[in-house]
């Protein structure tokens, strides 16, 4: 599946220069809803292109900005879809409606125990696991997490992963323009695997840092201000 989807992006790299950013967004939201879609065939080569100048502006650092911000929004608005169809059709209706889009009582069960034994966390962690990045946003929607607090954890796992993806591409770019995609692709999920204990490890040290300056924060806020004394 995995080789034909890398098939079709390379074919849809001719459109790049105009229609980078709406592809890399319509794609990422996809991969974040119900519908099975691998992040690896559109953040990789969107790196890829960043890095190589072949995005709209031909300038590296904004098209890689601009490309990051585009998975990032498609991530979020696949996961909002998840959240509320869950808030508003219920557990019920997706156990028993669940497997005409793509989703068997086992897969919408192991994401309920995750959550409910991670918590909030599973938000963020689980951007990283295939197979669960998509359906950690049901059992969010249906334990009613608040929204605020899902899209940050979302936006901090999603985004993590999205630059993990780009950095990847970018190397790639900068190692060479003779890459196919199918190659690319297979390289990046090759090198991922690898040091996938190094990237859980990266995103939870930045979880702990989110976290604790959260906390900073809102207790400094929450500190009764002191009057002068007259």
């Amino acid at each position: 599946m995995t080789e034909t989807l890398a098939l079709h992006i390379e074919n849809l790299a001719a459109y790049a220069p105009v229609w980078g950013f709406f592809l890399i967004f319509f794609f990422m939201a996809v991969e974040s809803s119900l519908i099975p879609f691998p992040s690896e065939v559109v953040m990789i080569p969107a790196g890829f292109l960043a890095w190589r100048g072949e995005l709209t502006f031909q300038i590296t650092s904004l098209d890689f900005f601009l490309a990051f911000l585009s998975g990032l929004s498609g991530s979020l608005a696949g996961a909002y879809l998840n959240y509320y169809l869950a808030r508003k059709l219920g557990r019920p209706f997706l156990h028993r409606y669940g497997k005409y889009f793509f989703l068997s009582e086992a897969t919408l069960n192991r994401a309920d125990e995750i959550f409910l034994e991670y918590g909030e966390l599973a938000t963020v962690v689980c951007r990283l696991l295939p197979g669960i990045r998509q359906l950690i946003s049901l059992p969010a929607g249906l334990c009613n997490m608040n929204l605020k607090r899902f899209s940050m954890f979302t936006a901090l796992g999603a985004g993590f992963w999205c630059l993990v993806l780009m950095f990847i591409g970018a190397w790639f770019g900068h190692l060479t323009a003779d890459l196919t995609y199918q190659e690319m692709i297979s390289q990046g999920t090759q090198m991922i695997q690898e040091h996938m204990l190094w990237i859980i490890l990266g995103l939870a040290i930045l979880t702990g840092l989110y976290l604790l300056v959260h906390h900073r924060v809102m207790k400094s806020a929450q500190s009764p201000v002191n009057s002068p004394e007259s």
